[in-house]
């Protein structure tokens, strides 16, 4: 079972999982400035110490010949021990590296003065090791002069990293301290923001969930975030949708439990006049039959009324040409053509449309159907296809009496059939279902010469489907 993901947690690890890496980041970063900063302060305080000790260095000679004098006391350099953990050490030799003065067992600088040091004197500082501690040294190069000669000093100082790592521990409680508290300081505003931003879309389903069994009216939410509009709106589609079925299925139940009750009492009535003997058998049997035929008629066409609907809703329709539909019709419905002696023609441009192949049968079946049996005899039938601009017009001509203005007006509701177009009054109705489910339009008129009518026009258009 898949498990479902939560929107706030979603929200909640998107903000904090980078605030979180961010801020890791940036107390690394800011311990390495501090932990520099530091380093550079101890360090200059190193210089200092090598600066006073080179105040004490004598020369006698000149240059190479050169010996350096000097006496250090190692109290001189306990003004610059700041606690008693961390120990201080000096070397004071020449060039050569002849000891001069100082703890002999530290190892003279071999290194390299930067061509811009950090300060005005030519310094080095490096780490290094000394009696099995780790130190800092800074190596001094200073020239020496007095009146009996001139030369070069070295003075390394050296210090352990007690104090230091004291003090970059204790930097790092701080920082680790302030960003921990500017994590939970952000981690709750993220979550007051999330909850609050959330509130909508709980509110939302709290009001569905609160709903009555049944209620599919549009969810009324003007108070909503703009990003929930767009759900809200499809919601309402889809529930516009859902309403549009169920109302179609109460009425196609409503119709049908109503319409084949009547066909149905008659069967039973005449079945029990047969029994009776009332009637002959062959005129009993005739009359069933007719019955059970007009049943079937109806109940075939409250099923393809049902079927326009089911297959409104199934999405993309494949292209049909109606032309080859209209003709494929015609020519099954041809018997009846020539039974009523009609003057049939037929004229079709190409005319490819949107719809199932049923649709479009259905339609032309129902239309031509109705032209067949309301023709008198011998009388003219013309059945035109014009592809014109982006629709196809069907039109549908007869000779009949046409249709008066009281029934025109509810002629394509269902069960709405009259004594001028006798039947069940569901043809039309599918063929109006049929073709807005297309798009189109549907349209009878009577075609007239003067006050005289001369027939009736079916006329309908529907779009062409896209090149």
């Amino acid at each position: 079972m898949t498990r479902q993901r939560s929107l706030r947690r979603q929200l909640l690890l998107g903000i904090l999982l980078p605030t979180l890496l961010f801020i890791g980041l940036n107390t690394y970063s800011l311990y390495r400035q501090t932990l520099g900063a530091l380093n550079t302060a101890y360090d200059r305080t190193l210089l200092a110490s090598a600066k006073t000790i080179s105040e004490q260095i004598d020369v006698r000679g000149y240059d190479e010949r050169a010996e350096l004098r000097v006496i250090v006391p190692y109290a001189a350099l306990e003004a610059f021990e700041a606690d008693n953990q961390s120990r201080m050490y000096y070397r004071v030799s020449n060039l050569r590296g002849e000891l001069v003065s100082g703890f002999g067992e530290l190892p003279m600088w071999r290194g390299s003065i930067a061509p811009r040091p950090p300060y005005a004197a030519l310094v080095d500082f490096y780490d290094a090791s000394f009696r099995g501690r780790p130190v800092r040294v800074a190596a001094l190069l200073q020239p020496v002069a007095s009146p009996q000669g001139r030369g070069m000093a070295v003075i390394q100082v050296a210090e352990t990293l007690e104090l230091r790592h004291a003090a970059a521990l204790q930097i790092l409680r701080d920082t680790l301290a302030r960003q921990a508290l500017l994590v939970a300081l952000v981690a709750a505003i993220v979550v007051l923001v999330v909850q609050r931003a959330t509130r909508p879309v709980r509110q939302l389903s709290a009001d569905l969930q609160a709903r009555a069994e049944g209620d599919l009216s549009p969810i009324a939410a003007p108070a909503a975030p703009r990003e929930l509009q767009p759900l809200i709106d499809a919601t309402n589609a889809v529930m516009r949708r859902l309403s549009h079925l169920l109302e179609h299925q109460k009425r196609f139940v409503r119709d049908a439990s109503h319409q084949l009750r009547t066909p149905l009492a008659v069967l039973k009535t005449q079945v029990q006049s047969a029994l009776r003997g009332d009637m002959p058998p062959g005129q009993a049997l005739h009359e069933i039959g007719d019955t059970v035929e007009r049943a079937t008629q109806l109940a075939n066409q409250m099923l393809a009324l049902a079927k326009v609907e089911q297959l409104r809703q199934q999405g993309e329709l494949p292209t049909t040409r109606l032309d080859e539909v209209l003709r494929e019709v015609a020519l099954d419905l041809s018997p009846l053509i020539a039974q009523g002696d009609l003057d049939f023609g037929i004229d079709t441009d190409a005319a490819p449309i949107r719809a199932h192949a049923w649709m479009l049968r259905e339609l032309c079946r129902n239309l031509l159907h109705n032209a067949i049996r309301h023709a008198p005899p011998a009388t003219e039938l013309a059945v035109t296809l014009r592809a014109q601009g982006a629709h196809a017009e069907l039109t549908i001509a007869d000779a009949g009496p046409g249709i008066d203005d009281e029934l025109a007006a509810r002629l394509f509701e269902p069960f709405s059939a009259g004594d001028v177009r006798k039947g069940s009054g569901l043809g039309l109705a599918i063929c109006q279902e049929i073709v807005q489910a297309l798009g189109g339009s549907i349209a009878l008129s009577n075609r007239r010469q003067g006050a005289r009518v001369l027939g009736l026009d079916a006329v309908v258009r529907l779009p062409l489907a896209p090149a």
